[in-house]
């Protein structure tokens, strides 16, 4: 009976342990973003931070001599870019709905964009990375795009509600 408790408990825990092996975040990423969820400002200056860690990896691979192996690490750097781009967009699609402050990070994030851009287009043509490569642009398209958006979004709304103690619903450490 108790081996059975055990066995069930490992396969409801395995999705989790798998998730867990599996994040391209260290566990000072990890903790860095645990530490800005409650500050919307200070979450985006993070996930900006995280993804250029990636595309000076991306840069350092095609900056030093050639070494075997390089194209399986140019897709696999594409692939977190990618992971952490997306999941930057989807806190930006959470962010501006509900009004949170984040003006100050958005011209970083536009002119990380520009950057993160022409990063990615910089390695040679190469069939082990061409997909994620394009997968990436995308997604700097997508957080390029959202970015624009917001700044005028925010800019209107804060102009029409200034933050303040009448409305603590802007806040800065308002809960996500």
């Amino acid at each position: 009976m108790i081996s059975r408790l055990v066995l069930l408990a490992l396969f409801a825990c395995a999705p989790l342990l798998y998730a867990q092996r599996d994040s391209n975040l260290t566990d000072s990423e990890v903790e860095q973003l645990r530490d800005s969820a409650y500050v919307a400002n200070d979450r985006v200056l993070v996930f900006i931070k995280l993804i250029d860690v990636r595309v000076k990896a991306l840069q350092d691979l095609y900056s030093h001599p050639r070494r075997p192996g390089r194209e399986q690490d140019t897709h696999d750097l594409l692939q977190q870019f990618t992971a952490l781009a997306d999941e930057l967009d989807d806190n930006l699609d959470d962010y501006g709905p509900h009004h949170r402050d984040i003006r100050k990070a958005l011209p970083k994030l536009l002119e990380a964009t520009e950057r993160w851009g022409t990063a990615i287009k910089s390695p040679p043509d190469d069939a082990t990375y061409d997909v994620a490569r394009k997968l990436a642009l995308e997604a700097v398209r997508d957080l390029r795009e959202e970015a624009t958006e917001l700044i005028e979004q925010q800019r209107a709304w804060f102009a029409a509600h200034p933050p303040g103690k009448e409305n603590p619903a802007n806040a800065e450490t308002a809960p996500r």
